[in-house]
């Protein structure tokens, strides 16, 4: 699946943009919402994420880097996250990560953890069974446009080996720099969600990027 991330869209034209990535054959809408304080940025919050949901179909895969995801799973699970994840490393411990979980699975939303490429995916194995959506980084969460890092890699074998011996039927995400080349690598270490955001809202021609990426 190919989910075009609208924080490389034109805000100006934020509906036509996202009608038109749906239109290009997006499987989902990644939304990824910063707060200034998990990470060195700030985007947008739960108003734009509604506004988003009004203007297509498809589901709203709604990523938050910010500080105490606890606090506001509900805010964008009201706003019509189809799928939110959070970072594990931003919950806290384990048991706070599966309580995060719990709120949104809770709310009829699929969750998703994440975590960033300096951080091990240990923070969240213990709880794979209960996720939806394993979401590796390939760059540091907080811009877009940034090179993607091979090593995030391993987490995505690591993750799919994880899920075939357990038996966990899990969504594997990958988000960051991903492009024609990279979203080959990622299929091949097991993923099956990736995300997209300047290499197709950078193009002229949505439905040839997402089509490249699909491969």
């Amino acid at each position: 699946m190919v989910a075009p991330s609208i924080l490389s869209a034109d805000f100006r034209y934020l509906e036509r943009e996202v009608k038109a990535a749906q239109d290009a054959g997006a499987d989902l809408i990644h939304c990824d919402v910063m707060d200034g304080r998990f990470v060195p940025n700030i985007t947008f919050g739960p108003m734009v994420v509604a506004a988003v949901k009004k203007c297509v179909s498809v589901p709203l895969d709604v990523h938050i880097m910010i500080a105490d995801p606890a606090k506001y799973a509900d805010a964008f699970c009201d706003a019509g996250a189809d799928i939110l994840s959070f970072h594990a490393e931003a919950a806290g411990g384990l048991d706070d990560v599966r309580a995060v979980i719990a709120k949104i699975k809770a709310r009829g939303v699929r969750a998703g953890v994440a975590v960033n490429p300096d951080k091990p995916i240990s923070l969240f194995t213990e709880a794979l069974p209960e996720i939806d959506m394993a979401l590796v980084m390939s760059v540091y969460a907080g811009f877009g446009g940034q090179k993607f890092i091979p090593d995030a890699l391993d987490k995505v074998r690591a993750l799919r080996k994880i899920s075939i011996e357990k038996g966990i039927d899990i969504d594997i995400e990958v988000d960051g720099g991903v492009n024609e080349e990279t979203a080959k690598a990622c299929v091949e270490a097991g993923a099956n969600v990736l995300v997209a955001g300047s290499y197709v809202f950078g193009s002229s021609d949505y439905a040839d990027r997402i089509q490249k990426v699909r491969g």
